[in-house]
């Protein structure tokens, strides 16, 4: 007699979209209920979030759609908000309506990692993140409106603060984003006669030594000098103290207004998962994970239980350095989720599961239209032909050929006509033309 094993995705992010879309492959119809629980109803490629904030990517195409891919999935819109794994349920916080249980036999734990945060007086108030589609649509639509507005104004501080953008963090998404988000300010300036290049100020901050610890000090520093040729100022081993107001103060004394702060300052730990289980988690917050990606130990294995991505502390068995954990990056959740279906499949199939083990494909990176880098490595490339590496690949592993065909049409678009400079700020508050009646003052009135 056949059982239904009820499967649990907790997380609809890299990991736990691919581990859904392969289950779907790789059990026959009726093996297994499989329910994915997110709050958002798509996949954000993040690789793609940088370019999306200078608008060479559509935002739609940097999402992927659960419902449209997942078909023997049950997509749940909300959040797990606490997971009880000894009585094999947890808890979902929809976006209306009451909480509620849901069972399950098997669970599969990816909720990701989320933006954190340190208490800088006026971060939280003052601050966008860039982890999400929506986050940089707002961080571009915020720019364009910006030029908008500094073009009606005389040169002065008001001026100055809104062509003032202050990026905080130096990974990979601070440095792509920032590098994207400077190339296309700097396209902009030629529909902008008014305005003039030296009042252009873009401040990088990183509290470390180097931008991009992914990549060996020689590339870093090229990065650095590269940003730098661009009219960028690059602040190392500085961190931000203040932004009370959008008034920046740095460690350094450094201090000026900015009208746009983005913090990506690092990833923490996931709040269901590092107070809100009963699951083993390790002193970060993370899931204890074996290398074939179950839950517990070689000695204490949780059964029933399996993790994958930001969330979950996966030994990096490609790592010469003992104890050595995966980065928390798309190329090791992607990779994750695909094993992490095919070693469910094996576990329900009385097979033995296998134990993760990637060897880096390299690091790469876009620095804006035209510009980037990548290193494996001792060979690093700049330049365009890195950028054009970047596009390729990512294209490529983008999911689905739907996306792939849409990221491509839109892409040959802008090489015929341009990026779009179209912002649509007001669609946030799209109510205004109608309360208002065409009244700028009674408009005025509500900012």
């Amino acid at each position: 007699m056949n059982i239904t094993r009820k499967i649990l995705v907790v997380g609809g992010g890299y990991a736990g979209f691919y581990t859904a879309w392969k289950l779907e492959r790789k059990l026959r119809p009726g093996e297994a209920d499989i329910t994915l629980v997110d709050p958002r109803p798509y996949m954000t490629y993040q690789p793609f979030l940088p370019e999306v904030v200078a608008g060479s990517i559509e935002a739609r195409h940097a999402a992927v759609s659960l419902r449209r891919h997942l078909r023997r999935t049950h997509v749940i819109a909300g959040a797990v908000t606490a997971i009880d794994h000894e009585h094999r349920v947890v808890t979902v916080q929809p976006a209306i309506g009451d909480s509620f249980e849901r069972s399950y036999d098997l669970i599969v734990v990816t909720a990701g990692a989320v933006t954190r945060k340190f208490p800088v007086p006026g971060i939280a108030e003052q601050a966008i993140g860039l982890k999400h589609v929506e986050e940089a649509v707002a961080i571009r639509d915020r720019l364009l409106t910006a030029f908008d507005q500094a073009a009606a104004l005389p040169p002065g501080p008001q001026r100055q603060r809104l062509l003032t953008v202050t990026f905080v963090g130096g990974g990979f998404s601070g440095v792509e984003g920032f590098g994207e988000l400077l190339s296309l300010a700097t396209a902009l300036l030629k529909r902008y006669p008014e305005l003039d290049r030296e009042e252009l100020r873009f401040h990088l901050v990183e509290a470390s030594g180097r931008i991009l610890p992914e990549v060996t000090d020689k590339p870093g520093r090229w990065v650095v000098r590269s940003l730098e040729k661009r009219g960028a100022n690059v602040h190392l081993n500085t961190q931000v103290t203040s932004a009370v107001g959008g008034h920046v103060v740095l460690s350094t004394g450094e201090e000026f207004d900015s009208d746009l702060i983005v913090w990506t300052a690092g990833n923490g730990a996931n709040p269901v998962i590092s107070r809100h289980t009963d699951l083993p988690i390790d002193g970060r917050g993370l899931i204890v994970v074996r290398p074939d990606l179950r839950i517990g130990t070689d000695d204490e294995p949780v059964p029933d239980a399996w993790a994958a991505g930001d969330d979950a502390a996966v030994p990096d068995l490609a790592s010469p350095v003992p104890g050595a954990r995966t980065v928390p990056n798309a190329q090791h959740a992607y990779r994750q989720g695909k094993l992490l279906a095919r070693n469910i499949a094996a576990s329900l199939h009385g097979k033995k599961p296998k134990r993760y083990l990637h060897h880096s494909l390299g690091s790469i990176a876009t620095l804006g239209l035209g510009r980037g880098i990548f290193q494996y490595r001792g060979i690093v490339i700049t330049g365009l032909p890195a950028w054009l590496m970047h596009r390729g690949y990512h294209v490529l592993a983008v999911p689905s050929w739907e996306r792939k065909s849409r990221v491509l049409a839109i892409w040959l678009t802008a090489a015929l006509f341009g990026r779009d400079i179209l912002s649509l700020a007001s669609v946030q508050r799209p109510r205004d033309a109608f309360v208002s009646g065409g009244d700028p003052a009674a408009h005025a009135g509500r900012e």
